[in-house]
């Protein structure tokens, strides 16, 4: 009997090759967009999880209560680890300190130079204790001992050729620091928020003091300073945590900011966009897994509303099928198993096709998302998913078709009274429609919300010029530094180059260097944190930086003069730029300055934070970069020869520059993926409801044929038979679109909320919105319900 199903509903599928073809274009193209965003999320999802220990693991941070707010730093204070140690002896802790593009040196013939954007730490051999590592080579005791360094296997190959052969071998570090290959591990998976490539031991960092910023200082928070911990199983997170306020208030002195510290879950720590992982190269927040999830099971429901409106309106045409069968003696058990069989059988075809899709789609994956380029598509887990997809489709699409076809009466069946209107459903497929492009436009308002505001983000005006400014990373060595002056003269030869600046950032970066800082000569400092920028006299001009009030500060070495922007006077208190130039500022012990000029604001970092308190002084010991302002004309040329003058001046070191608007594109990267899923699946909405609505017109235009003929014998123009198909639909999809407009506004305000600088929501898009769903539908419905009112009504009445 199976069998016969099978084979009955394959000649079903045959037949109506156009409701076939309709119904498994849908499903596929559904069924694959979902499984590939299956792919991101088990690969998101999945972040940190292959730790052994993974439950009891936890991140230590610090959160600091001032009167200008709460601040969080992933990062805890260096004589914090001691005295851990100390008071929770039960408690397993390791430390680590980030070395952001750090340069590696490989001794040989050529002195091959490799620079390592992340991935670089100075590291206790503890960190072993809490993550498990397979050790190819050496063990975690040589982390103990100074100027030691492990190497992954990936690394090894990298800087030797064979990883067999690294063992002994000699890394000059920054051309400051000479490593010996003392061990070699596997490579971290992708996964991982902490990539592990380069493990220099603790103690070297300890005994650089000065060079790598090491500060044994109670008061002197990094976030490159991070301490990881592993709790036994019978203290609990809560307990932990209560003991730490304690232990904070016993050895903190500073009583200026309310300081405590949290044990933030490994499970949390990807997730996280409060404190910011500033490990690993990206973090993807709870609210992009919740969007992802929320349009795949969009999607799945669109591609299941199509079959259930075709199905239904197609079983008017088995009328006379489920008639005959009912009457040689079938019952409805045996009739639903039948149309289940073909629901099956379509859903089956539908997966295959699905699954050929994603792997075509899978190369370009990388461009909404930040999966890594190996990841694979059929596994376990994929298959699992797609069964249970698979089976959740059937339930969606196949339940109530057969419900419909198998409670046909028998003897209106034979009569041929069986009519689309008569089999009722028809408020419940009304019903779907108006959901299915509710989701549509659910999509098309999301997506030109999050395309507006992304445009509205890479054009705003930042306050300053950040086009055509290449900037190149240096290095704060005593050597290096020594060379600025030289390299800055022969660089402003270069007819092509219209101002250079030697500076610790760019108005507009990832720094978040605060400190406590003194105003006006009095003892006592301000209770807000100001935020700091060290740069030689030449950099307002180079980047193009407005004064409000006042003007730069001379040319110096030292920090003698400062500049203030205009949040910090307002944040004092001074209502007038001008009255704030003269007066004196201090940062912590340091000396006192006078202000000799106040910057318009910039933006200070990305546009999803407001402008910070800023602080700008000349310090030469903090220039770690120097920025070229150069012409657009021949770019690529001077770009060349900037390159060629660096390598020569500072050959000990490699070339490692980048356009700042670029990298200041990169702020927001994870936003324009988003941005770009929305464009996309929208899209995918829109075909899908399209191909539902050209199936349900199609099928109208065949049942009302002779209906359309009459209307045309009896005066009925072309435009009146259109409208005839054309207004119930327009009905709906205004209803739809009133279900979709608040749902939307409540989504995108939420997610807009994100930037402190955003565009405001106006009747401009959701009239956009339902004016493009209108022209989509007229043109999908148009095309058909055209065909049908040219056709010539003597061909429609002649069997009547």
């Amino acid at each position: 009997m199976l069998k016969n199903y099978f084979k009955i509903a394959w000649r079903n599928i045959v037949r109506h090759k156009a409701h076939s073809i309709i119904n498994i274009s849908g499903l596929s193209v559904g069924i694959g967009a979902c499984l590939l965003i299956f792919v991101i999320l088990k690969f998101e999802l999945s972040f940190n999880k292959f730790n052994k220990n993974f439950d009891d693991i936890y991140h230590l941070v610090t959160k600091q209560t001032a009167e200008d707010g709460i601040n969080y730093n992933p990062g805890v204070s260096v004589p914090a680890l001691d005295a851990l140690r100390i008071d929770f002896p039960q408690v397993k802790f390791a430390a680590l300190t980030s070395s952001y593009g750090s340069q590696m040196t490989v001794s040989g013939t050529d002195d091959k130079k490799f620079i390592e954007p992340i991935g670089v730490f100075f590291m206790e051999p503890q960190f072993f204790d809490i993550f498990q590592t397979r050790w190819l080579n050496g063990s975690k005791e040589v982390l103990s001992q100074p100027n030691m360094v492990v190497i992954t296997k990936a690394i090894a190959t990298k800087y030797f050729g064979d990883w067999n052969t690294a063992m002994g071998k000699t890394i000059k570090m920054d051309n400051t620091l000479t490593l010996r290959v003392a061990g070699i591990v596997e490579d971290a998976p992708s996964n991982s928020d902490i990539p592990l490539k380069i493990m220099v031991s603790y103690i070297t960092w300890k005994q650089s003091g000065k060079t790598y910023s090491y500060n044994n200082d109670w008061g002197s928070i990094s976030s490159n300073h991070q301490i990881f911990l592993q709790l036994p199983r019978n203290l609990s997170r809560q307990k932990f945590e209560a003991q730490l306020v304690g232990f904070t208030k016993k050895n903190l002195t500073d009583k200026r900011a309310a300081r405590t510290h949290l044990a933030q879950p490994l499970a949390e720590m990807h997730f996280d966009t409060l404190i910011g992982n500033t490990l690993g190269d990206h973090s993807t927040s709870k609210a992009t897994i919740s969007t992802l999830t929320f349009i795949a099971i969009l999607i799945i429901l669109m591609a299941s509303i199509n079959f259930i409106n075709l199905s239904t309106a197609q079983s008017v045409g088995r009328s006379k099928e489920v008639g005959i069968r009912k009457v040689l003696g079938s019952t409805r058990k045996q009739l639903v198993a039948q149309v289940i069989g073909e629901t099956t059988l379509v859903i089956a075809f539908s997966v295959i096709l699905a699954v050929v899709i994603a792997k075509i789609a899978l190369p370009y994956l990388k461009n909404i998302s930040s999966v890594p380029d190996d990841i694979g598509l059929i596994n376990t887990d994929t298959a699992i998913f797609l069964v249970c997809t698979m089976l959740a489709v059937i339930v969606l699409s196949g339940i109530y078709p057969a419900l419909v076809i198998s409670g046909f009466k028998p003897v209106a069946a034979l009569k041929n009274k069986i009519t689309a209107a008569s089999i009722g459903g028809i408020p419940l497929r009304r019903a779907l429609v108006v959901a299915q492009f509710a989701i549509a436009q659910l999509l098309i308002i999301g997506t030109i919300v999050a395309v507006n505001q992304m445009n509205f983000v890479n054009e705003a005006d930042l306050g300053f010029n950040k086009n055509a400014v290449l900037v190149i990373p240096g290095y704060t060595d005593s050597v290096s530094l020594s060379k600025v002056n030289s390299f800055k003269q022969q660089i402003l030869q270069n007819p092509n180059v219209k101002a250079t600046s030697f500076a610790s950032d760019a108005p507009s970066s990832e720094n978040n260097w605060g400190s406590n800082f003194y105003f006006d000569g009095s003892p006592k400092d301000v209770s807000f944190t100001v935020f700091l920028k060290f740069a030689d006299a030449d950099y307002f001009k180079t980047f193009g930086l407005k004064f409000a009030a006042g003007k730069g500060y001379d040319e110096s070495d030292t920090a003698r003069q400062a500049v203030v922007n205009e949040t910090l006077v307002h944040k004092l208190g001074i209502r007038n730029a001008e009255e704030a130039i003269g007066k004196t500022i201090k940062i912590g012990s340091g000396r006192w300055m006078p202000i000799t000029g106040v910057v318009k604001d910039f933006k200070t970092n990305s546009l999803r934070d407001a402008v910070k308190p800023t602080f700008i002084t000349s310090a030469k010991s903090n220039w770690s970069q120097v920025a070229v302002k150069i012409q657009t004309k021949n770019l690529s040329k001077t770009v060349k020869d900037i390159q060629q003058l660096w390598e020569k001046t500072y050959p000990e070191y490699a070339y490692n520059g980048y356009f700042l608007d670029e990298n200041i594109a990169q702020f927001y990267r994870q936003e324009n993926q988003l941005a770009l899923v929305y464009k996309i699946f929208a899209a995918i909405a829109i075909f899908i409801s399209c191909l539902g609505l050209y199936g349900l017109v199609s099928f109208m235009a065949v049942q009302r044929t002779k209906e359309v003929g009459v209307r045309k014998v009896l005066g009925a123009s072309v435009f009146n038979i259109v409208l005839l198909f054309s207004k119930e639909f327009m009905i709906l999809i205004s209803v739809a679109f009133l279900i979709a407009m608040p749902l939307a506004w409540y989504i995108m305000s939420g997610w807009l909320q994100n930037f402190a600088y955003r565009i405001p929501l106006t009747a401009g898009v959701f009239v956009l919105a339902i004016v493009s769903s209108i022209a989509i539908a007229w043109l999908t419905v148009g095309y058909k319900a055209l065909r049908a009112a040219m056709v010539n009504p003597v061909k429609s009445l002649r069997s009547e």
